[in-house]
């Protein structure tokens, strides 16, 4: 045998393998053929009604019109008759679909109206398989043969998915009809079939859908019945801030018709109260003769501070606020924190870490009025405190500090009118301007929100207002602003008459002029009122430019933008006369009026555009720059010219002088020591023959100093001017966009993802932003976050509480104040001590640490400052109005808070409200049930009836509620009056409810 050459034998080996894989690869290709031949191959069952199906089309195509009613009728048994997954396609219509184009041609060959009418049945459902994708002749298949075919009831024995479909179609035909200007009749006819179905089947969410598509919110009222109201209803109240202008409004006055119709009063007077309409309230209050329940409506209007009159005293006095300060006395009571606490106790200053910490309590006049200021919030709405009163607190204070100490008693106080009135009144004899002042201002605070028919505090502070005497100014000023602070959101016509025509007066200071504007603008805030419109502004068009840019004008712009707050569809012939405004401030006062009328919106296009003012504005290309550097060149060359024709003219002078005296200059200097006859070269300022040449030279230099003291002037007067005119711009410009930060927060408070997502937008804008900006960012972040203590917020504000600018330190700590108000978080009250260490040598930082110390624990924790109540369905205009007042104060706090003006920070006075339920009986006397409290959840839309609460506690009434909180009833042995178990609440006996033993 011969032997086998190696390298041969190498080629052999790796063709045979080629030759193996070959054969593995095609056998395995051969396996996945097989393998999907078994996967199409069908089941019997599912081959015999494929067989069937195509027979009865057969039958359909063919000239045997005998046969077509049959198959039809089979056909339609077929699908309907379906039981296929949601998630498949049924079968029927699987087997159908390629037949679809030739059952689609048979229109044109039948001449039976009623056999096509069946047919345009069959091909609307079997148009669900076809899109767009097929082809532009198949767009809507599904409707357009739906709307051949029968329109009636039977339509829905086709199903849930199909209507579904059909829905869908439905808004598509619908928009595409508006853009045409086809009519849209029969799509309503349809709508008036599916959507009622859809109600019927546990499917609301698809029923407000489609009438929102084609625009017929306003017909649910007609499709609801008392099994489906409260779903639909609370699914359109909730998709209120994700929808545009107007068709948020239309769900509102939907969903209030609805809640009205079906005797849903509280529901329907917290729609009522977002809409801030008095004629629906009216109409809640006129559509119920049950005192309980009107007495219920009366605490929920009366949390609001809104205006109201009605017929029946006992209602009145629930509205008017009347039993507050009585309801909340009993609360702390229960809780066992009537005990006074003295601003010390939450300092603990044994506590503070720092080097420094003893000098701490070395005393201040300024540190002195922190300590009243946190005093009134600590021991707010108590009526009794151990500080001011027993120590004369106020005479180690000194200027408007014993102005605010005094007025801080009026904050102690709260809701108690008696009481606040008598503690105040001796000091209103007192010799000192200030301690007169503060207790004005004390009486304004201690009543608001609380109102009789008397009206005492109206006519105790009017006397006060009319007060023209130049020293007394300060008492003028602490009456409007107490009279704003009493009657915020109460549209009292006595103080429309009194204030406005001090608005328009020149001869009040404009200090008092925008103090009473920002006083009517809390007081009707949120009304549109026209008076008050006019009157402001034509205020600002009198003004000169200067008065224009005084830092209290920015209150009289406030003034006017909170009339319109939440009223964006009313905006617009108020911005019109703004234009004509030839001010930088017209600027501000649109852009604040903007973001007041859309607070709370989560108007996703707002929001754009505020970023957009936010952003810096860009610089000039370089084209533009170059042209404007010729300019200058030109400019510049101008000036130079006119400085030189004085010089020429200065030179002229000497020539002619020279000529005068025949060549002879007499030249006076110091030592006044006379040259004669001597010839002189004026251009090369030398003396020909003479030794003389240094006491002339000195001379001429003379002249040439006072020619460039000319230019220098000269200069210096179009530098300042235009300095000065860029500086104004720019304060404006920049107030403007502090004012945008602000209305970020404004409007992301109505929407949860918006908050959220306004968090971070906050943290760019620091990174980027203007000093304004930076300044504004915290303050935003707080109002975002009012009594709402987040980790990530109180961090993060805790970071910019060491900024480099210390503005921007001040308003941060602040705002970590604003966002712990009233909840004795301890993680908040510590950073608060460790800051207020680190600033102990900060006379400024040192207060501002304390009075957000004094904010965390407002009321010892029972109080908020959160503008939202009622499961966070309605937001306080009169909250958001006093929070906003103090933000934008701190836009620039060494102007008002820090200087001469702390006692802004009473504006705060209107959003303080206890965070308590109350449950009483139907006499009003207080009862204890036991309820249990725990984290809302959100059930719209969800299936079945799930639980609306998690992580339950079982507590005993009175208690406290937290940001997020809610409570429900334990048993069915008390009826609650209220749809919203917060506030005071009235409960009546179950009379079915049986014992269980």
């Amino acid at each position: 045998m011969a032997p086998v050459n190696e390298k041969e034998s190498a080629p052999a080996a790796e063709q045979a393998t080629t030759v193996t894989k070959t054969v593995v690869t095609s056998k395995d290709s051969k396996d996945k053929d097989q393998k999907k031949k078994q996967e199409e191959e069908l089941s019997e069952e599912d081959q015999q009604l494929k067989s069937e199906l195509e027979m009865l089309v057969e039958r359909l195509i063919s000239p045997q019109s005998e046969l077509y009613e049959s198959a039809l009728h089979h056909l339609k048994i077929f699908i309907r008759d379906s039981t296929s997954s949601m998630t498949a396609v049924p079968k029927p219509l699987k087997f159908l679909r390629p037949f679809y184009p030739a059952l689609v041609q048979l229109d044109q060959s039948w001449k039976d109206k009623e056999l096509l009418k069946q047919l345009y049945d069959i091909l609307s459902v079997l148009g669900m398989t076809y899109s767009e994708e097929d082809g532009e002749e198949y767009v809507r298949e599904c409707l357009k043969y739906r709307l051949k075919s029968y329109i009636d009831e039977s339509m829905t024995e086709w199903g849930h998915e199909y209507l579904r479909h059909l829905s869908l179609e439905l808004g598509e035909q619908y928009s595409a009809n508006l853009n045409s200007g086809e009519t849209n009749d029969e799509l309503f006819k349809l709508s008036d079939i599916v959507a009622p179905y859809f109600l019927k089947h546990n499917a609301e969410v698809e029923a407000v859908d489609l009438l929102l598509e084609i625009e017929q919110v306003e017909k649910l009222s007609k499709y609801v019945d008392k099994n489906t109201f409260k779903r639909v209803c609370s699914y359109m109240v909730a998709c209120v801030p994700l929808l545009a202008p107007p068709d948020d409004l239309a769900f509102l006055n939907t969903a209030f018709t609805i809640y009205l119709e079906n005797n849903r009063l509280t529901e329907a007077l917290t729609l009522a109260i977002r809409l801030g309409d008095d004629s629906l309230i009216k109409s809640v209050f006129e559509s119920t003769a049950d005192i309980s329940i009107q007495k219920q409506l009366g605490f929920i209007l009366g949390k609001q501070n809104y205006g109201f009159n009605v017929e029946n005293e006992e209602v009145q006095q629930c509205i008017n606020n009347n039993h507050a300060h009585r309801y909340f006395q009993y609360l702390v009571t229960e809780l066992n924190l009537l005990t006074p606490k003295v601003p010390e106790d939450i300092y603990k200053s044994h506590l503070e870490t720092s080097f420094y910490a003893s000098s701490s309590k070395l005393e201040s006049a300024k540190q002195n009025l922190a300590a009243a200021f946190v005093n009134g919030f600590l021991n707010a709405g108590y009526s009794d405190e151990k500080l001011i009163s027993n120590e004369k607190w106020v005479y180690k204070t000194k200027d408007e500090g014993m102005l605010s100490t005094i007025a801080s008693l009026g904050l102690v106080n709260l809701w108690n009118v008696e009481n606040g009135l008598q503690q105040l009144d001796q000091y209103q004899y007192s010799d000192a301007t200030k301690l007169r002042a503060g207790a004005v201002l004390g009486m304004g605070i201690s009543t608001n929100g609380v109102h009789d028919d008397v009206e005492s505090t109206y006519y105790l502070l009017e006397e006060f207002v009319h007060n023209r005497e130049k020293d007394d100014s300060l008492i003028v000023t602490s009456a409007i602003t107490g009279l704003g602070i009493a009657y915020a959101g109460s549209e009292n016509e006595n103080v429309l008459n009194l204030l406005a025509p001090i608005v328009s007066d020149p001869n009040y200071t404009l200090e008092i002029q925008a103090l009473s504007a920002l006083a009517l603008g809390h007081t009707f805030v949120g009304t549109c009122n026209g008076e008050i419109t006019d009157t402001i502004l034509q205020s600002l068009l009198d003004m000169n430019p200067v008065q224009l840019t005084s830092k209290w004008i920015r209150f009289m712009v406030l003034g006017l933008s909170l009339l319109y707050m939440g009223k964006y569809d009313q905006i617009d012939d108020v911005l019109q006369t703004i234009e004509a405004i030839q001010h930088p401030i017209a600027d501000s006062l649109n852009i604040l009026i903007h973001i007041c009328s859309y607070a709370g919106t989560g108007n996703v296009l707002k929001i754009q555009e505020l970023l957009h003012e936010c952003t810096t504005k860009p610089t000039d290309g370089s084209d533009e720059e170059d042209d404007e550097d010729y300019e200058d060149d030109d400019d510049d060359d101008e000036d130079d010219e006119g400085l030189y024709e004085v010089e020429a003219s200065a030179n002229a002078a000497v020539e002619n002088e020279l000529e005068n005296n025949g060549g002879v200059m007499d030249v006076d200097n110091e030592d006044n020591v006379e040259v004669a006859d001597m010839p002189i070269d004026i251009h090369n300022n030398n003396i020909e023959g003479g030794n003389e040449s240094t006491t002339i030279k000195s001379s001429i230099e003379k002249k040439e100093s006072e020619i460039e003291d000319v230019k220098t002037d000269i200069t210096n007067n179009e530098e300042s001017s235009s300095k000065k005119k860029e500086k104004e711009e720019t304060i404006e410009d920049d107030l403007s966009q502090g004012f945008s930060v602000l209305g970020l927060a404004l409007i992301c408070l109505g929407e949860e993802v918006g908050q959220e997502m306004s968090i971070r937008h906050f943290e760019h804008l620091m990174h980027y932003g203007k000093p304004i900006i930076k300044r504004a960012v915290p303050l935003a972040m707080g109002l975002v976050s009012t009594s709402n203590a987040q980790m990530n917020v109180f961090e993060t504000l805790s970071r910019y509480s060491h900024d480099q600018d210390l503005e921007v330190a001040y308003n941060a700590i602040f705002s970590m104040g604003l966002v712990g108000a009233g909840t004795n978080n301890a993680r908040l009250a510590q950073l608060l001590r460790q800051l207020a260490s680190y600033y102990i040598n900060d006379q400024n930082g040192l207060f501002i640490s304390r009075i957000s110390q004094g904010l965390v624990h407002l009321g010892k924790g029972t109080l908020t400052m959160s503008p939202f109540s009622t499961d966070k369905q309605i937001l306080s205009k009169v909250s958001l109005a006093g929070l906003l007042t103090v933000c934008i104060a701190l836009l620039d706090p060494k102007s008002f808070i820090l200087d001469q003006n702390s006692n802004l920070l009473y504006y705060l006075t209107p959003a303080i409200k206890p965070r308590m339920l109350v449950t009483v009986d139907e006499n009003l006397e207080p009862i204890k049930v036991n309820v249990r409290v725990g984290q809302a959840v959100d059930t719209v839309g969800a299936a079945g009836k799930p639980k609306t609460i998690t992580g339950w506690v079982t507590h005993s009434t009175p208690v406290l509620l937290g940001f997020g909180e809610r409570a429900e009833l334990e048993t069915d042995e008390y009826i609650s009056y209220a749809s919203s178990m917060e506030g005071v609440v009235i409960l009546k006996k179950n009379p079915d409810y049986v014992t269980v033993e």
